[in-house]
């Protein structure tokens, strides 16, 4: 499958009272990543939830494109931050060296493993050379091996740390940077995470 039916109706009930604590401030590596690019970037945003990513990187000047898969996560976008947020899921993707980087923090987690690989090389064909692209994850391990719903209702795809790395590089990207990290969800688990920075390479970086 391209998409989970049910993670998309998960946000849709829960957008209008969405507060989860991952969702009240901007990421910790939203800074760090945004610090990598020229002060004109364009940035596309893969699932903005209720725009508290979006918000920060308009704030500091940058031309965005925030989307998410969710009507109703768009919707609370422009009433709590004005920003013009469009619905589109990451399968929906269809870009050419249109953007500087990709921002995509909690989000593609959601999407099937098996849909994964064809999300990265639609993200690798949407970037400019060069372009960045910045994605978290929640990683499986010995007790969740396995993709499948939390405890929400959501599906996550919980690869490993080797999986992801390898699916990004089959991809064309290069790693930049990558941080595991123990976090927790808003689900109330307490993971390891692996945030990866990659580079899609410019010709004669090939």
């Amino acid at each position: 499958m391209n998409f989970d039916p049910a993670t998309i109706d998960y946000y849709e009930a829960a957008a209008p009272h969405y507060t989860a604590s991952t969702a009240q401030d901007r990421h910790r590596h939203l800074d760090p990543f945004l610090d990598r690019l020229t002060s004109d970037a364009h940035i596309l945003e893969l699932g903005c939830g209720c725009g508290a990513d979006a918000a920060h990187i308009e704030k500091r000047g940058f031309d965005l494109d925030a989307t998410d898969g969710t009507r109703a996560m768009v919707r609370k976008t422009k009433e709590r931050f004005g920003i013009e947020a469009r619905v589109m899921r990451f399968d929906e993707l269809d870009a050419h060296a249109a953007y500087d980087a990709v921002w995509a923090h909690a989000a593609l987690l959601h999407a099937p493993r098996d849909a994964l690989p064809d999300i990265l090389s639609k993200i690798f064909a949407a970037l400019k050379p060069s372009g960045l692209h910045f994605a978290n994850y929640k990683l499986g391990d010995a007790d969740h091996p396995d993709e499948g719903r939390d405890p929400l209702g959501r599906w996550t795809n919980l690869p490993s740390a080797e999986w992801l790395i390898t699916a990004y590089e089959d991809a064309g990207f290069a790693i930049v940077e990558n941080d595991q990290y123990t976090g927790n969800g808003s689900d109330g688990v307490v993971r390891e995470w692996l945030a990866l920075t990659v580079r899609k390479p410019s010709e004669d970086q090939k």
